[in-house]
């Protein structure tokens, strides 16, 4: 360390420290507290090297400084430390200080405290820690480390071992070729049509015909390019020859949140019946899903579940929905799970957002679906099958089967949701691709009737107010549509509770709150979703939409923030509060939430059972996901904040089906969040390739 960087470093601290915080472990620690103080690292981050230096009094500080780092990585989702890209780009990598935030008066950040270390000397200190285990070292004694070194990246161990089993049960599955049907040619053209010789390529076909062979398969595309419906015709396409040998498989549907599985029930349900197959093969082809935690078997207050890999799920086929929303910890949980001979498909959008917890499962194993990166051989098989032709698809080509994993991704390409004459469609891609400025010409230039921009400027609170209460017009809905379905079209007095208006009257007002909602992209501030979720609430009782702003309310929607196997509510369902008669024509207070059936069932439930919910008229874009609603509002902060991405504002945009409106408090955040994208380290292709 040199002079100068001592003298600013002492600046910073009282005075009677001798300070030297990557040569004292005391003086490491201290600063460490700072960090914590300044919500740059998490309490838990401190707590974690506190424990490790009990493990290890003597030990170097650079160990315990990796270790505050990595298991500060966790938080921001990433899987592990790269301590040469730390080194390169400190505070870019560690989201370390909060952006927008002043330095003056701060502490030494990690770039000023790391300035003078070198990649190599940090990797050979922390290969000879006895904290640190290194990946090639088998040995029992390092199987008790807390921390794991594999090349330039750090773990701790309990994400080391999740990657490791994963990369063994994925590589496992990729050797593992299933015999295809001698006539899966003309299935294919029955469920499919058969190809056109100057048509554009069947993605959907290409997709059934691969996950045919394969014992794990990957169908990626943004909304609307046809996952579920290429996904049906899979599971007729495989249940077909099961059930002519009068061994039908046994198929199981999933997905990561209830309200994302309750979406996939009703689409899928509607696709089994307007398949052309015979009847005894439509009946063995599910259209309930259910919760991966559920699936699972999940033992409330642990991290086990019932189904491991001691004890296997009994099934033939799994397929899981929304699958970017799969951390690294859940994606190891399902694979153990999975009996050997059982295929695994995975369907979900690669440019969503990861999920919350570490890892970005879906979008590493999709790192070459838009190249492709088929072999020869794959091309060949795919052509004769399909009768598709690939010459002219912009496919790169594997000469040297370099990407086995690539052989059994097929990532879908036309969406029919949005056409060439959608705005969202436009908006959604030119965020993807990273074009601020395209695609600040194209809300500008309003000339798409599903897009809209509201820059708030001098009149906040009277144009908010107008867009969530209102809407536009004519057109896109907001909260006032709920509420007047609500209050208008209520059953008369005196009809009995049983009596079936009761129901059809509930699962309208939830659809009708499904017509509009304001996402954002923080929890906190003015403009997150504590903040706007007050306002807006505020703002319905002064407009006499509801008659109260306190805790319990007709009207008030609520989102479960938790599980709750006993209610049968799993986190992500929206419920909202309604009067119900009782006996002796009182009415209750009940909460409504719809059935995860496929059927238009309501579950009716008193407020005092909810524990874990939250009013949730604004909700943030990663508890979206899985959901769409007629018209999105996407507000953003004013000041940049690490959560605002391309993929944050892609995955708000692609919540709308027929409306989007940004909402923009400061110019600029949209193009300065756009320009940024999402890097989580992790290795888990490292053993794939």
């Amino acid at each position: 360390m040199t002079q100068d960087l001592f003298a600013e470093l002492a600046a910073t601290l009282p005075p009677s420290f001798d300070l030297a915080p990557l040569t004292r472990a005391a003086d490491l620690l201290l600063l460490l507290e700072r960090w914590v103080e300044r919500g740059w690292l998490r309490s838990l981050d401190k707590a974690f090297v506190g424990f490790l230096h009990e493990l290890d009094p003597d030990g170097d500080p650079l160990v315990l400084m990796a270790a505050a780092l990595t298991s500060h990585q966790l938080g921001h989702g990433h899987v592990c430390l790269d301590l040469f890209e730390t080194l390169k780009e400190p505070d870019f990598a560690l989201s370390l200080p909060p952006e927008g935030e002043a330095q003056s008066g701060a502490p030494l950040l990690p770039s000023q405290v790391l300035a003078s270390l070198e990649g190599a000397h940090w990797c050979k200190v922390l290969a000879g820690s006895r904290l640190v285990a290194l990946a090639a070292d088998p040995g029992e004694s390092s199987q008790q480390r807390p921390l794991v070194l594999s090349g330039k990246r750090l773990y701790l161990r309990r994400y080391w071992t999740y990657e490791r089993r994963i990369d063994n049960a994925l590589r496992q599955r990729l050797t593992s070729m299933e015999a295809t049907p001698e006539d899966l040619s003309k299935r294919l053209d029955g469920l499919f049509g058969a190809a056109k010789a100057a048509g554009p390529i069947d993605w959907q076909k290409l997709a059934c015909a691969l996950a045919t062979r394969g014992a794990f398969s990957i169908i990626t595309g943004g909304p609307g390019t046809g996952k579920t419906t290429t996904v049906v015709r899979l599971l007729a396409l495989l249940q077909g020859p099961a059930v002519a040998a009068r061994k039908p498989l046994r198929i199981r549907l999933a997905a990561p949140t209830g309200k994302a599985a309750a979406r996939l029930t009703e689409s899928i349900s509607l696709q089994v019946r307007s398949l052309s197959v015979p009847d005894d093969v439509r009946e063995k082809i599910p259209s309930e899903v259910t919760t991966v935690h559920r699936l699972l078997g999940n033992r409330p207050g642990t991290r086990h579940f019932r189904h491991h890999a001691g004890n296997r799920l009994p099934l033939d086929v799994l397929v899981v929905d929304e699958a970017s929303m799969i951390d690294l910890e859940m994606m190891a949980n399902l694979l153990d799970a999975l009996p050997i001979h059982a295929r695994l498909v995975l369907l979900g959008d690669k440019d969503q957002l990861a999920s919350v917890e570490a890892g970005a499962v879906l979008g590493d194993l999709c790192r070459d679906a838009e190249a492709g990166w088929y072999t020869p051989q794959t091309r060949a098989w795919l052509e004769a099958v399909s009768g598709e032709h690939l010459a002219a698809s912009g496919l790169q080509e594997d000469r040297e089967h370099q990407h086995p994993l690539a052989q059994q991704v097929v990532m879908l390409r036309h969406s029919r949701r949005f056409g060439e004459g959608s705005g969202i469609g436009q908006l959604a891609r030119w965020v993807n691709q990273q074009q601020a400025d395209e695609a600040r010409r194209l809300l500008a230039a309003r000339s798409h009737a599903d897009l809209y921009d509201l820059s708030l400027k001098g009149e906040q609170d009277r144009a908010l107010e107008r867009l969530l209460l209102d809407g536009h017009g004519e057109g896109p809905q907001g909260y006032r549509h709920y509420l007047t379905v609500l209050r208008h079209q209520r059953p008369p007095v005196g009809t009995a509770l049983e009596d079936r208006r009761w129901t059809d009257w509930a699962r309208q007002v939830l659809q009708a709150f499904d017509r509009f909602q304001l996402l954002c992209a923080v929890r906190k501030g003015p403009w997150g979703v504590e903040g706007l979720n007050l306002r807006i609430t505020q703002a319905l009782f002064k407009a006499r939409l509801i008659d109260s702003d306190q805790q319990w309310y007709e009207g008030r929607p609520v989102l479960m923030t938790r599980n709750d196997y006993g209610l049968g509510l799993m986190n992500g369902d929206i419920g909202i509060a309604l009067k119900l008669p009782e006996q002796e024509g009182r009415q209750v207070l009940r909460v409504a939430f719809a059935r995860n059936d496929g059927q238009g069932g309501v579950r009716l439930v008193l407020p005092s059972r909810l524990n874990d919910v939250e009013t949730v008229y604004a909700m943030t874009v990663h508890k979206s996901q899985g959901s769409e609603f007629a018209h999105t509002a996407l507000i953003l902060p004013d000041a940049l904040n690490p959560v605002l991405t391309k993929e944050l504002i892609y995955t708000g945009i692609t919540r709308a089906k027929d409306w989007f409106s940004l909402i923009e408090p400061r110019p600029g955040v949209f193009e300065e969040a756009v320009r940024r994208k999402v890097k989580r380290l992790s290795g888990l292709m490292l053993a794939l390739d």
